[in-house]
Formats: structure tokens, C-alpha cells, sequence
């Protein structure tokens, strides 16, 4: 889904603004992160809905009678997972971006650790782009082959 890459993206921005922060490029920073937790909400409640409403009844079966069934067991079992809890993290590095801003500023240590933080939600973010396409394959490549449930 294009709203998650969206987040993943600001994210990206929130971590170009800490590199040599001043006070614009906080509060820039924090508009980012904010605009990366909401998608990344959106795209928790978007894909919560299709989950429930296609995949888990007429793809998750699907997947598991065809040729890939590795991706369902392995792969969208782990990015359930860590899906869960991403909007968490990104909202923890809004959360450190609105209330530490000074912190940041000051301490070097600090502001390299909240980009780490903000690098670990873009690694997540990804990681779960690219798990969405490993699941997706799997499904066209049970369509393709015929797979009835």
C-alpha cells in the first residue's frame, strides 16, 4: 500500500533533519514524524480491514494450497508481528522528537540514538514492503497456477 511507503518516507525526512539539527529543523522534524505516524496508522487500520475482510478468507487459504505456502507460515506470520507494533515505535520517535527537542540539540549521543530509532522504523517499514511483495507473489503465483480453496 502506497500510505505505508508514505510513512516509511517521512521517516526518511525525519532522519535528514536530525543529522545537523537546529531549531527549524526539529520542528520540521517533528511535522515529519507526525505525518509518518498517522500513515503509518492508516496503513495499520487499511490493511487491519483488508485482512479481515479478503485476505484471511479467500487469499491466506489460497496461499497455503499453492506452491509458496512458506509465505503465509513464515513470512506474513512475522510481518503480522512487527506490523503491530510499528506505528508504536514511529509514535515514540514523535513522542522523543516533541518532548526531548532541547535534548536533541545539545546532546550528540542522544540525537544519534533517536536517528538510529528513526532508522530502525524505516528498516521496519520496508521490511514490511518487501514481505507485503513476497505474499503477493506467492498469491499471483497460486492464481496463475489454478489454486481453488
Amino acid at each position: 500500500m502506497a500510505i505505508g511507503e508514505i510513512a516509511i518516507l517521512a521517516f526518511v525526512w525525519v532522519i535528514a533533519e536530525l543529522i545537523n539539527p537546529d531549531v527549524t529543523r526539529i520542528r520540521r522534524a517533528k511535522i515529519a514524524a507526525l505525518i509518518g505516524v498517522v500513515f503509518f496508522f492508516l496503513s495499520w487500520i487499511s490493511g487491519g480491514y483488508y485482512y479481515l475482510t479478503e485476505y484471511g478468507s479467500v487469499v491466506k487459504p489460497m496461499i497455503k494450497a499453492g506452491a509458496s505456502p512458506w509465505a503465509q507460515k513464515i513470512v506474513m506470520e512475522t510481518k503480522e508481528h512487527v506490523f503491530l507494533m510499528l506505528p508504536f515505535l514511529a509514535f515514540l520517535v514523535y513522542g522523543i522528537i516533541s518532548n526531548k527537542s532541547n535534548e536533541i540539540l545539545r546532546n550528540k549521543n542522544f540525537r544519534k540514538w533517536t536517528i538510529y530509532l528513526s532508522g530502525l522504523v524505516v528498516f521496519l517499514g520496508a521490511l514490511m514492503a518487501f514481505m507485503g511483495y513476497l505474499i503477493s507473489s506467492a498469491a499471483r503465483d497460486a492464481l496463475v497456477a489454478g489454486v481453488v480453496v
